[in-house]
């Protein structure tokens, strides 16, 4: 698995996790804000699957 994601794309997937995950506990209370996982862990892990297909990168290195 190599490296797709780069600095400024990985902290504002971090932070739309975060907030999406945020709805499931204060707002709207639906089970939607569960879908800030997959931002929140393809920051941690730096790598997209969606970007491996369609041949995107944001990172300068790798």
């Amino acid at each position: 698995m190599t490296v797709n994601v780069g600095t400024l794309d990985r902290l504002l997937r971090f932070a739309l996790g975060l907030v999406l995950i945020s709805l499931v506990f204060v707002g709207p209370q639906t089970v939607w804000g569960w879908i800030g996982l997959v931002p929140l862990l393809t920051a941690v892990v730096r790598f997209c699957p969606l970007y491996r297909l369609i041949g995107v990168r944001t990172c300068r290195t790798a």
